[in-house]
């Protein structure tokens, strides 16, 4: 599946990417011989992927650990070289252009820091601004603006040392928006983050994209920040795309089912109610899969019945048992 506008910002063709990974041996001898001959595994990252992203869109590119999405995402921002295929960022080889496309980029990475932790916020966007030969009252004028979008006001001015880490992720956002980049790549933005956060920040992005037309490449292992944000999502899978395909289509074939975690009063009966499988049963402990496309949230706490109910969580269907379902429908 290629962009959806009219204008493609990314277009990756038939990119590969392999690494040669040498083997430790067992043993004195085994040392020895690995130093003298050393043997190496070759591991291919990424396997031969195309697509192409248009201006505008906030995508999701995931996969499970090891899946060659990191990777991928190393070669297109011009940290790794691909060994075959083109990659062409905004008119740009980021292979032989990492300079320029860095004025034309942004990179937040939910689990590394790249604010300096002992400066304020407001010290560290007047860094970053300096790095990219932005002159003083442009940086001025653009730390207000994102300042407001961002609501930063009550913690510009402390250490970001002493930030939660909710308002960190805004500050990195932020810093990474302060040389105007044409697409920013999000990785986990929201890890680590509670509930009410990473809604907060889930409405942040959109608003980003919405104020600047920012095309965004987003990774993450939530379900929930890709239904909230993207209309498009790209699976890969073992170095391969295994799925490009609209959110809503997603949602239709692989999101249709939840999983509910319930603690109980009494021990409740659901054998042979259709649309539930019951995964748990200990004690007052109950563990279902619930298939909506045959009963809804309602019907399944409806059966439980609330007066019973302790304690509940609902969530969706862990990323990975999403990636295996597209292989086993590959496969039929």
């Amino acid at each position: 599946m290629k962009g959806v506008g009219s204008m493609a910002v990314i277009t990756v063709k038939k990119l590969s990417k392999v690494f040669k990974v040498k083997v430790k041996e067992k043993g004195l001898k085994g040392s020895l011989k690995s130093i003298i001959k050393p043997k190496y595994n070759i591991i291919k990252a990424v396997k031969n992927i195309s697509f192409s992203v248009d201006k505008g869109e906030i995508i999701a590119f995931i996969g499970p650990n090891g899946a060659g999405k990191s990777t991928s995402i190393k070669m297109m921002t011009g940290i790794l070289f691909p060994d075959n295929g083109t990659i062409d960022i905004l008119g740009l080889d980021p292979s032989k252009d990492r300079k320029r496309l860095a004025y034309s980029i942004g990179c937040v990475f939910g689990q590394k820091e790249q604010l300096w932790t002992h400066l304020t916020p407001y010290d560290n966007f007047k860094f970053f601004g300096a790095i990219y030969d932005i002159p003083e009252s442009i940086v001025e004028k653009k730390i207000e603006e994102l300042r407001e979008l961002f609501e930063l006001e009550e913690f510009i001015n402390t250490p970001v040392r002493n930030l939660s880490l909710g308002q960190r992720i805004r500050c990195e956002i932020v810093a990474s928006l302060i040389h105007e980049p044409k697409i920013l790549f999000l990785d986990e933005p929201t890890i680590g983050l509670d509930p009410v956060v990473k809604e907060k920040i889930r409405t942040l992005i959109k608003r980003m994209n919405k104020e600047y037309k920012t095309t965004v490449v987003l990774t993450s292992h939530d379900i929930s920040d890709i239904e909230k944000l993207c209309k498009r999502v790209i699976i890969v899978n073992k170095g391969q795309i295994v799925l490009d395909d609209t959110m809503d289509n997603l949602k239709y074939h692989y999101l249709n089912k939840k999983i509910i975690d319930v603690k109980m009063k009494e021990k409740v009966n659901l054998d042979d109610v259709e649309g539930i499988n019951i995964l748990k049963d200990k004690d007052y402990n109950l563990k279902l899969e619930v298939d909506l496309k045959k009963k809804t949230i309602s019907d399944a706490i409806n059966l439980l019945n609330i007066d019973n109910i302790i304690d509940i969580n609902i969530s969706n269907i862990p990323l990975e048992e999403i990636i295996s379902q597209i292989y086993k429908d590959g496969d039929k």
